[in-house]
């Protein structure tokens, strides 16, 4: 019997076949390399935006201090004495982050607990697609339903305050409820990665549902709960169609949420799709604002990864 030269069994392997294929691995490398090739285009498509960012930035620099930038109250770009005093487009951003986040942190939290701990399999399978179908409504679908439906809602509760057509505090809150899919999805992919020997555990000691819930799997899932919220308020700083159609267009430095405000990116919604000479200050600005929108989302997402780290808990 005749052994395959492939199979033949090599001087020192005390008579055992060799079974090493005889031809590289060519399917391997394919996939590597187009995963690097993925790894970088991700990064020079994010290289791209910046550089795409800081040259018009530099030039409207030149022509207005940046201290003026960032320390202005006074927003008039394109006007005759033009102002470029991003706290009043700045204040419009943190509201509507802040009213977001009052929504959708605990309407998502409680709807991750609600699914992960308390709810059976059959309420579990149909509140899922929901909350997917929501995260996919269109922005623009959600402006319009918060523009003609939710304002006169908010102004029915709300009686005691004065409520125009257009509101930060409504467009806050139009974010918040397009946000929750993200805070429950995430938060409750962390509750289900805590071990039920932890809630088996408080429940042999003799601890109710309750306390499990909320002292037991909440903390030990806090780490992505943080996660969750980040994502969220960087889905509210993008956030664009939302702010321009139910926020209004006013730039003005106010926290009041039943003023009408211009926030960074429905001023570059606004500005980017008018007739603006490119190479001007005012065609410079949207440069300028999206820089520094993109310097907020980076700090969002680096305290992301540093919180994530810092409350990570790992079990065996």
């Amino acid at each position: 019997m005749t052994t395959s030269p492939d199979l033949a069994a090599p001087p020192d392997s005390g008579g055992l076949p060799n079974l090493r294929p005889s031809s590289p691995r060519y399917g391997e490398k394919i996939i590597f390399g187009i995963l690097a090739g993925s790894a970088v285009i991700s990064v020079a498509t994010t290289v791209a935006i910046v550089l795409s960012l800081i040259m018009p930035s530099l030039d409207f620099f030149r022509d207005v201090s940046i201290v003026e930038f960032l320390t202005g109250t006074e927003w008039s770009a394109g006007f005759q004495d033009a102002q470029y005093g991003v706290l009043a487009l700045l204040s419009g951003t943190i509201q509507v982050v802040f009213y977001s986040l009052l929504v959708s942190i605990p309407v998502g939290l409680g709807v991750a607990i609600y699914l992960n701990e308390y709810a059976p399999d059959w309420v579990r399978r149909a509140v899922t697609p929901v909350l997917e179908i929501l995260a996919g409504v269109p922005t623009v679908a959600i402006g319009l339903w918060a523009l003609y439906a939710l304002t006169p809602i908010v102004a029915d509760l709300l009686p005691f305050l004065e409520w125009g057509t257009y509101s930060i505090g409504v467009a806050g809150l139009a974010v918040g409820l397009m946000s929750v899919p993200i805070v429950s999805s995430v938060s409750q992919d962390a509750l289900r990665a805590v071990p039920d020997s932890l809630r088996q555990g408080a429940f042999a000691l003799g601890s109710t549902k309750r306390e499990v819930s909320i002292k037991i799997a909440v903390p030990a899932a806090f780490s992505g709960i943080v996660a969750s919220i980040i994502l969220a308020a960087s889905r509210a700083v993008g956030e664009t169609m939302i702010v321009l159609m139910a926020g209004g267009g006013r730039p003005q430095f106010t926290f009041d949420p039943t003023e009408p405000v211009l926030a960074m990116t429905s001023f570059i919604g606004q500005t980017a799709t008018g007739d603006i000479a490119a190479g001007t200050t005012t065609y410079d600005t949207i440069f300028a604002v999206g820089l520094l929108l993109f310097t907020i989302t980076l700090i969002l997402n680096m305290l992301a990864i540093r919180m994530v780290r810092r409350f990570r808990e790992v079990y065996e």
